[in-house]
C-alpha cells in the first residue's frame, strides 16, 4: 500500500511546480506525480502563446495588466486576487527561467514580447510557438534529477478518499464539510486499484475540453479532477464559463484540433469570411484583437448567417520568413495539409479552449476539503473571471502552484492520517463483454454539449441537453458499478458529471457576462 507526504494528480505546469518545490523543501518528504498518460502529456505542452507578465518597463506596468484582465473578466473576477497574480508574475517568471527555461530575445537580449487580443501592450513572455512545452521539458528534466519525486504515469485517479470511506462511518456521499486522505488509483497497465494515502493532496488535473466535439484540448481532458471534487462535496463554481479559442484550424477528424495561436492576430493576422471580406470592426473597434469572447461569437455569428463551416485567417500581406521564424509549428501543420501561408488563407473555427471555473479555491489554494488544494486549469481561483485573458492560464499556475506549494509545507507536519481506510474493492462487478455503449454515450454526449451547449446557448436547448445528460448519467453510472474498471468507464463517468455541471451552471446564471451568452437573456447582457 503506497503511502506519501504529497499526492499530485496532473502533471501539467501547475502539478510539475508544486511537485518540485514541496520535495526540495522537506528533502525527507516523499512525493508521488499520478498522471494517467505519459508524463509530458498535458494541457500545458499544447500551450502555444506564452506566459503574462507585465515586466513594468516604460511600456507596460502592473496597472495595465491588472485592468487588462479585469475588463476580459467582464466584472467577475476577485480583483484581490488579480493584483496578487500579476505583481507576482515577474518572480515566478525568474523562478522557471532559473530552472532552465528558455524564451525568445530580441537583439538587445530583453525578451521579445508578443501581444495578443485583449493586452494593452506586449507583454507575452514565449518560446517561439512552442512555449508550453519548453515549460514542461524544463520541470521535466528537474524533477528527474529530485530523489524523493516518484512519477507514475499511465495511473488514473478513480476518486479521492475521504471520511465516508473509513470502515463503519455513516457518512453520506457528497457531505460536506470533509477530509481528504488521497486517493484510490487505477493502474493502467495492470488494472489494480490502488490505495495511495497522503497527507497532502493536489489536484492539477487539467480541463474539460474533451466535453465537446471540436476542442483544442488533448484527449486526457476529461474534467477528471474536477469530476472526482465534486462526488466528494468540494464547492464547484463558474462551471458555464468556457472559453472558445477563436481560431482552431479547420480540419475535420482531428482530435484534438490544431491550434492557431492567438499571437498570429497579434502578429498581424486578418480574418476573412469565405468570400474574403472583413467582419471585425463590426464587432468591435479592437477588431483581430478584441477578446476571445467577442471574436469567438463574430466567428460563430458569420458562420451561421453565411452558412458555411469555417471563416479564413489571412497571413498573405505578412512576411512569410518572419512568420516561419516566429511560429514554426504552425507552418509545418499547414504545410503538411498544402496551405503555403504566404498565398493561401487557413481555414479556422472556434474550438472549446479553456474553463474559467472548476474547483473553487482560496488564495493558496486550498479547497473547501481539508488538506485537498487545487491548482491549474481545474480550479477557480478568482483570477479570470467570466473570460480568460489570453495566456493569464500558465502565469495563473506558476503563481498558485506556488502558494499551494508555501501553505501546505507548513501545515504537512500537523497533518496525520486515520486508520481503517479500506482497500479498492471490485466485489460485483465483471469484465466488459463490449464496449460500444460506453463509446456511443461518449460520443452522443460530445455532440450533445457541442449542438446545444456550445458558444452561443438558449433555455430550451440547455433544458433538452439536461435531460438527456442525465440519462446518459445514469448510464455512466450503471456501466462504472457493474463493469470491472477501465480508463474509457472512468472517463465517460468524468465527463457526463462535468458536462452536468456545466448545464446546470448555465441555466441558473441569468445574466450574460463574458464567454457565457444565452440568446434567452439577451436583455440582460452584460457589455
Amino acid at each position: 500500500m503506497p503511502q506519501t507526504d504529497f499526492l499530485v494528480i496532473g502533471s501539467g505546469i501547475a502539478g510539475l511546480s508544486f511537485a518540485l518545490k514541496t520535495a526540495r523543501a522537506v528533502q525527507d518528504a516523499r512525493v508521488i506525480v499520478v498522471t494517467k498518460a505519459d508524463e509530458d502529456e498535458s494541457n500545458t505542452k499544447y500551450a502555444q502563446g506564452g506566459i503574462a507578465v507585465a515586466l513594468n518597463t516604460f511600456s507596460d506596468s502592473f496597472e495595465n495588466h491588472v485592468a487588462d484582465t479585469l475588463l476580459a473578466g467582464d466584472g467577475l473576477c476577485n480583483r484581490e486576487i488579480v493584483e496578487m497574480v500579476v505583481r507576482e508574475g515577474p518572480m515566478r517568471l525568474d523562478e522557471i527561467v532559473g530552472m532552465g527555461a528558455d524564451f525568445d530575445k530580441d537583439s538587445r537580449g530583453d525578451y521579445a514580447l508578443g501581444k495578443e487580443g485583449g493586452h494593452s501592450a506586449n507583454r507575452i513572455v514565449h518560446h517561439k510557438d512552442a512555449t508550453g512545452l519548453e515549460i514542461e521539458k524544463t520541470l521535466l528534466a528537474r524533477l528527474r534529477l529530485t530523489p524523493n519525486i516518484e512519477i507514475l504515469s499511465h495511473h488514473f485517479a478513480v476518486d479521492l478518499i475521504t471520511e465516508h470511506h473509513l470502515k463503519g462511518t455513516t457518512r453520506k456521499w457528497n457531505a460536506s464539510p470533509a477530509t481528504c486522505f488521497g486517493a484510490y488509483v487505477l493502474d493502467l497497465r495492470s488494472g489494480q486499484v490502488e490505495k495511495i494515502l497522503s497527507r497532502v493532496t493536489l489536484l492539477a488535473s487539467g480541463g474539460l475540453g474533451q466535453i465537446y466535439r471540436n476542442t483544442t484540448n488533448p484527449l486526457i481532458a476529461t474534467g477528471d479532477g474536477i469530476a472526482m471534487a465534486h462526488r466528494a462535496g468540494a464547492e464547484i463554481r463558474n462551471m458555464e464559463f468556457i472559453q472558445f479559442h477563436p481560431t482552431s484550424l479547420f480540419h475535420p477528424g482531428d482530435n484534438p484540433s490544431f491550434l492557431i495561436s492567438e499571437a498570429v492576430r497579434g502578429f498581424g493576422a486578418l480574418l476573412r469570411t469565405k468570400d474574403g471580406k472583413r467582419f471585425m470592426a463590426r464587432y468591435d473597434e479592437r477588431g483581430e484583437l478584441a477578446s476571445r469572447d467577442i471574436v469567438a461569437r463574430a466567428i460563430d455569428y458569420e458562420m451561421k448567417v453565411n452558412g458555411d463551416e469555417y471563416v479564413y485567417l489571412d497571413l498573405r500581406h505578412l512576411d512569410n520568413d518572419t512568420f516561419a521564424a516566429h511560429f514554426p509549428t504552425i507552418r509545418e501543420k499547414c504545410l503538411s495539409l498544402g496551405i503555403r501561408t504566404d498565398r493561401d488563407m487557413i481555414p479556422v473555427v472556434p474550438a472549446a479552449h479553456y474553463l474559467c471555473g472548476g474547483i473553487s479555491v482560496d488564495d493558496h489554494g486550498r479547497t473547501t476539503i481539508t488538506n485537498l488544494y487545487a491548482c491549474g486549469e481545474c480550479s477557480s481561483t478568482g483570477l479570470h473571471g467570466a473570460n480568460r485573458l489570453a495566456s493569464n492560464s500558465l502565469l495563473e499556475a506558476l503563481v498558485f502552484s506556488h502558494h499551494c506549494y508555501t501553505d501546505a509545507v507548513k501545515r504537512i507536519n500537523t497533518v496525520s492520517l486515520p486508520a481503517g481506510i479500506p482497500e479498492w474493492s471490485r466485489e460485483g462487478t465483471s469484465a466488459a463483454r463490449e464496449h460500444i455503449l460506453t463509446m456511443h454515450n461518449r460520443k452522443e454526449l460530445r455532440d450533445t454539449m457541442s449542438d446545444y451547449v456550445g458558444i452561443v446557448r438558449s433555455d430550451e436547448r440547455l433544458g433538452l441537453a439536461l435531460k438527456r445528460i442525465e440519462i446518459l448519467d445514469k448510464e455512466a453510472y450503471d456501466i462504472y458499478r457493474n463493469t470491472i474498471l477501465s480508463i474509457a468507464v472512468c472517463e465517460l463517468r468524468n465527463l457526463v458529471t462535468t458536462a452536468g455541471l456545466v448545464v446546470k451552471h448555465s441555466l441558473e446564471r441569468k445574466e450574460n457576462r463574458g464567454v457565457f451568452y444565452n440568446v434567452s437573456l439577451e436583455k440582460t447582457t452584460h457589455r
